[in-house]
């Protein structure tokens, strides 16, 4: 098993610099997601660890041994791909059990070794068979066999779930952090899909152009966003923004449209007049009578979503939306009233888009990133 430790990792093609001096640190056995859009560095940065691609700045150690000109078979890894990378003409057992073939392990020895790691991930009766009589998660377990009998100190993970349906996602990453909690390797794993993300990680790396946004727990990045970028990738449906100005005489924010909105004081302290974002998660807000006091809104159309319904409404020229297990009926235009609790609101710097917190002191300041 093995720490990794990434110090000032940058990564340029001729004078376009993609990776920008990341920091990183990944604990013995933990299991840390990277998240970000395409195009945020987030597979190029797992492929340095990996050793496929060069580093252009900065310090990778594994297992506190700097790998930065060691070769990829040297460090300790193994990958699963995307794209499985199996071969074609070559059985599944031959496949899984092909690194210690290539090591010199006597067949026998060698064959005991693939049925033990067939079965862990229920492959046993397709050891006969060849890759292209495989289902796509069938072809995925064989890829991810193959990487756990080399008994790797680290587990890398390059989008391995994007080629299966929505289904056998769902199954795949139970089976993935199943087997992480049985081996115990250290696992990273790359994904865009904020839903892998928050049911696989121990922590979540959240990446933007190339930086690290934000490192923490999924609880941690859900309910506490360092930023609006942060914000509005994760959690589904997505967060609501709405600009605004802080107002301390009425302790809330003010919006465009001259209504107000509570904030918990300590928020608002200091600030009197500052330009805002409020976020406000769907599933935060709730639904109120007609004629109870709060935010007045327009309702636009509805989502059926089986156990809720997802609102779409607008305020003044913005949209916004509520999750809610409530069945209301409304027509197109009609009032919809908001009940929005202090504690749901979400404060970002209008400039910088950096959230604001609270100090001992109980002034607003800008969340750092740990």
């Amino acid at each position: 098993m093995a720490d990794i430790s990434i110090r000032k990792v940058r990564k340029s093609y001729g004078k376009d610099e993609v990776v920008h001096g990341v920091d990183l640190d990944i604990r013995n056995g933990e299991f840390v997601v990277i998240l970000g859009p395409s195009g945020c560095g987030k597979s190029t940065l797992l492929r340095m660890i990996a050793g496929l691609e060069d580093i252009s700045g900065g310090e990778i150690a594994i297992a506190d041994q700097v790998v930065n000109a060691l070769e990829p078979r040297e460090r300790g890894c193994a990958m699963v791909f995307q794209n499985y990378a199996l071969y074609p003409h070559m059985t599944v057992a031959e496949n899984i059990g092909y690194a210690l073939r290539v090591a010199g392990m006597p067949k026998a020895e060698r064959r005991k070794k693939v049925e033990e790691v067939a079965a862990s991930v229920g492959l046993m009766e397709f050891l006969d068979r060849r890759p292209g009589q495989l289902s796509g998660g069938q072809r995925q377990r064989v890829a991810m066999a193959r990487a756990i009998i080399r008994e790797p100190k680290v587990f890398l993970f390059d989008e391995p779930l994007s080629n299966l349906d929505a289904k056998l996602r769902v199954q795949m990453r139970h089976e993935i952090r199943r087997i992480h909690n049985r081996i115990g390797a250290t696992s990273v794993f790359v994904t865009h899909d904020q839903h892998e993300g928050m049911t696989l990680a121990d922590r979540i790396v959240i990446m933007n152009r190339g930086t690290i946004e934000q490192v923490g727990t999924p609880s941690e990045i859900y309910h506490n966003p360092a930023s609006t970028y942060v914000a509005g990738f994760v959690g589904s449906p997505a967060m609501n923004f709405l600009p605004a100005q802080i107002s301390a005489s009425r302790q809330g924010v003010t919006l465009g449209g001259g209504q107000t909105i509570a904030v918990d004081a300590p928020a608002v302290a200091g600030r009197d007049g500052k330009l805002v974002q409020i976020g406000l998660r769907p599933e935060e807000i709730a639904i109120a009578a007609p004629g109870a006091p709060g935010l007045v809104t327009r309702f636009e159309f509805v989502e059926e979503l089986g156990a809720a319904r997802l609102y779409h409404l607008t305020y003044e020229d913005l949209t916004l939306s509520v999750l809610s297990t409530e069945y209301r009926h409304y027509t197109p235009g009609e009032d919809v009233i908001l009940q929005i609790p202090a504690s749901a609101v979400h404060l970002f710097d209008a400039d910088t888009g950096r959230k604001l917190a609270q100090t001992a002191k109980g002034k607003a300041a800008e969340v750092t990133l740990a």
